[in-house]
């Protein structure tokens, strides 16, 4: 039986820019864009499966219940404010990183509406696990692309240099954070946000060795 290609830390690959965050490399920016761009629709995925939202999303649905702006502009502040966190870390943000801040918001704001809502329970947990999958695939392509990680991702990978943690462990404990969080300030929690809190860790893990091991 073949086993799955599986990274407790973040590879490198052919793609990925070398020790430079700004670079214009065609190949390392068609990556961290599809990347970016395919977090976004994974995430309104689960926004539209309407059976509990990813950490960051209930987070970020408990900000727009209160502050009444839209999810996109919600996420768009935990952002923000995340990356603050990495100032202890001594993470250095890149062009990766602007991108990531501005593309998940808009491609949430624009494909949440158009993709229609599964009309029954197993559609909407087929739907969940494609987010999930996307959400692995973007991560896999944009983070190593080494120009600069998300806000979460970042914090992450900061935690996995600084202290040593696998990636999964410390992915898991971020969106944990993000949920309770968000649960106490009123947004959406049900199976799909089980589903992607106990299965996106491995899922970016899995994702990871692949892209590792790609020619």
């Amino acid at each position: 039986m073949t086993r799955l290609p599986y990274s407790k830390t973040v590879p490198t690959t052919w793609w990925g820019a070398t020790g430079r965050q700004w670079t214009r490399r065609p190949a390392t920016l068609i990556a961290v864009t599809l990347g970016n761009w395919l977090y976004g629709t994974g995430e309104a995925l689960f926004i539209n499966a309407n059976i509990g939202q990813t950490p960051g999303t209930v987070l970020a649905q408990g900000i727009s219940n209160h502050l009444g702006v839209s999810i996109a502009w919600s996420t768009f502040y935990i952002s923000v404010g995340v990356m603050l966190l990495w100032i202890p870390l001594r993470q250095a943000p890149g062009l990766g990183t602007l991108i990531n801040i501005v593309l998940v918001s808009v491609a949430i704001g624009v494909l949440t509406t158009p993709l229609p809502p599964p009309p029954a329970l197993a559609g909407q947990v087929t739907q969940v696990l494609a987010g999930i999958a996307t959400i692995g695939v973007a991560s896999a392509l944009y983070i190593t692309s080494n120009l600069g990680a998300g806000p979460r991702d970042g914090l992450m990978t900061g935690l996995n240099r600084r202290f040593s943690w696998p990636i999964a462990r410390v992915r898991f404990a971020i969106e944990g954070t993000m949920l309770a969080a968000g649960w106490l300030l009123g947004g959406q929690v049900g199976i799909g946000t089980v589903l992607v809190t106990l299965l996106v860790g491995e899922t970016v893990a899995v994702c990871f060795g692949a892209a590792g091991a790609a020619p």
